[in-house]
């Protein structure tokens, strides 16, 4: 029950990326993802729930405890300092770290894109909600854009969708 506060808010943060218009996903599960300007490789089993005007979500079966791929795009203003910000979202789960809440925080580059990845720890009740993020900014058709790829499950389910999570993360292509 946790989780839907937090499924409501991300569902309105991406809304406010104007998502559709920058992805375009295969329908088809048993493809890899494809986009104008992001792909990835779900597994066969794995469905999109959502491609609207603002938000895109791809869910595994199991339920509850099933895992969720949640992209999001957001444009930001030429003049954003996106050095200073990819460092204050690396500080901020570092930080998170030293209080417990993330168990992995590190530098990853993801098809040529430097990016900060961090994955929260297991939350105190199972059925909490946990994240395994990746954040990057990119030049993308002339417009600077913070690349969001977020995959959660909760804690129960979590340790068994890991691996496929890891592989999606890893799998993405972007243009840049």
């Amino acid at each position: 029950m946790k989780q839907i506060p937090v499924l409501l808010v991300l569902g309105f943060a991406l809304s406010l990326c104007n998502l559709t218009n920058r992805l375009k996903t295969s329908t088809n599960s048993n493809e890899p993802g494809k986009t104008a300007s992001m792909s990835w490789t779900v597994p066969p089993q794995w469905k999109q729930v959502t491609n609207e005007s603002k938000e895109l979500v791809w869910s595994s079966p199991g339920g509850s405890e099933g895992a969720n791929l949640i992209v999001g795009i957001s444009p930001m203003d030429e003049s954003f300092p996106a050095d200073i910000s990819i460092k204050a979202f690396y500080d901020q789960a570092k930080s998170r770290a030293k209080n417990g809440e993330v168990d992995e925080v590190k530098w990853l580059e993801i098809d040529g894109l430097k990016g900060v990845e961090f994955r929260e720890a297991n939350p105190e009740k199972p059925d909490g909600f946990r994240r395994l993020q990746w954040m990057a900014y990119r030049k993308y058709a002339g417009q600077l854009q913070l690349v969001n790829l977020m995959l959660s499950s909760n804690g129960k389910g979590f340790p068994k969708h890991q691996d496929a999570m890891y592989g999606i993360m890893y799998s993405t292509k972007i243009v840049h």
